[in-house]
């Protein structure tokens, strides 16, 4: 008979915070009429409310080639285009931050002059 394959050769080594090396991350950034946003609300039929980083709240649809590989949540930070007409009411969503880069973006100050346009 044979014998059995391991499946790891060796030892395994175990994780220790400090081993790892702090990796840079690179970020999409917005370009030419792109802006940043935070979504407010889900309305339904890949339509959503969302506030963006010029001041203004968009109606915001999710564009078919991105419609069943993007999923978005309240609160999800997204680079937002306006419309070329009415593009200060509608937008369409052109990409998601992941919670990584959200995080980055926060301790960038991205993030928070759009928390800062709610106040006004």
């Amino acid at each position: 008979m044979k014998k059995p394959v391991p499946k790891f050769k060796g030892k395994k080594k175990p994780f220790k915070p400090g081993d790892q090396e702090e990796q840079v991350i690179r970020l999409r950034m917005p370009r030419g009429r792109e802006t940043l946003g935070i979504l407010e609300q889900r309305l339904g039929g890949s339509r959503q409310k969302v506030r963006c980083l010029d001041g203004k709240t968009r109606i915001c649809r999710i564009p078919g080639r991105l419609k069943r590989g993007l999923w978005v949540r309240e609160g999800d930070i997204l680079i937002i285009e306006p419309w070329e007409f009415s593009g200060d009411e509608k937008g369409d969503v052109v990409y998601k931050y992941t919670r990584t880069q959200a995080i980055a973006l926060r301790k960038r100050g991205m993030v928070k002059q759009l928390e800062e346009i709610d106040e006004f």
